[in-house]
């Protein structure tokens, strides 16, 4: 079935930046939010983000006005071909929406999650067709960020998985098949790793705040933001590539899992993270910041068009 119409489910920082990401991309996006003044935040967020995406290139005649909102969420589903769904992290508020998009929409509509807590199989329960709920969950801001990661509960049938993960790369999205569940899915438990080393390297003084955020800004994370994990270990060793990095790295990386530290988000860890990031950022305005984040990605997104898929 053709995708022309797709409908929001909430319109946070997340919500928000898929309904203008699909709008750009041409379809028809109609909105739900209960909250108040819920069209108010939907449209500054669109207004704000839309500049990067027009740099990014949107389609003739196209512009944000052209969203639609609705204060009933049966109006906004009622026609939908896609559901993209961003309510809070809460199951209980998951089963009550899903229930109701259900009464009004075809069985054949998938609903797809922005969850990047909740596991889909959870989600599922009580679902008249839970063959048709996926998670979908985009990476910080979805209109520009091409990571999907598309995962299928126990209930989920494979078509439903196929033509969810064809959807996000008809639109220009990079989404990847996660054959099994777990708590936080894969780019976020990588993350989370990563910030785990992180914060006990700060609890322990070893290094600052700002020095930790340089470190992978001007360190690791330009080639993490060119090439993944493997590829980068593959290319360190030359022409032996993976095989021989891992022989002479294997050892000394092994030893470095066994020192690697634990960490618990205690007061003074919080207060110690919170006084550096303040720090760092004193003399920069964030809403600048942001604009500037964007415009790098923009451009970072723009010199990667023409390289090899893998890049």
């Amino acid at each position: 079935m053709t995708i022309e119409h797709v409908a929001v489910i909430g319109t946070g920082v997340i919500g928000s930046s898929w309904a203008a990401y699909f709008l750009a991309k041409g379809f028809t996006v109609t909105v739900y939010d209960p909250a108040p003044n819920a069209e108010q935040t939907l449209r500054q967020h669109v207004q704000n983000f839309w500049p990067a995406l027009q740099e990014l290139g949107v389609g003739q005649g196209i512009n944000p006005d052209q969203l639609r909102f609705e204060a009933d969420l049966h109006a906004a589903v009622k026609d939908a071909d896609f559901i993209q769904e961003n309510a809070p992290e809460r199951l209980k508020i998951k089963h009550e929406l899903i229930a109701q998009i259900e009464q009004a929409t075809r069985p054949t509509t998938i609903i797809s999650s922005s969850s990047s807590g909740l596991l889909v199989s959870d989600m599922q329960a009580g679902a008249q067709h839970p063959e048709r709920i996926v998670l979908g969950h985009p990476f910080n801001p979805p209109h520009l960020i091409p990571l999907v990661e598309v995962i299928g509960g126990k209930l989920t049938s494979a078509d439903t998985v196929q033509r969810t993960m064809q959807f996000y790369k008809d639109i220009g999205k990079k989404p990847i098949h996660v054959k099994a569940e777990r708590k936080g899915h894969v780019a976020n438990r990588l993350q989370a790793a990563l910030w785990r080393e992180a914060l006990y390297l700060l609890q322990e003084d070893v290094v600052s705040v700002e020095d930790l955020d340089t470190a992978i800004a001007h360190g690791p994370g330009l080639r993490w933001a060119l090439l993944g994990p493997f590829i980068n270990l593959h290319l360190s060793g030359g022409a032996g590539g993976i095989a021989h990095t891992i022989e002479h790295l294997g050892p000394p990386i092994e030893e470095w899992w066994q020192d690697l530290g634990t960490v618990s988000l205690t007061p003074e860890l919080r207060e110690k993270l919170t006084q550096g990031v303040q720090e760092e950022l004193a003399a920069y305005d964030q809403q600048a910041l942001l604009r500037k984040r964007d415009a790098l990605l923009v451009d970072l997104l723009k010199a990667k068009e023409n390289t090899p898929d893998y890049l």
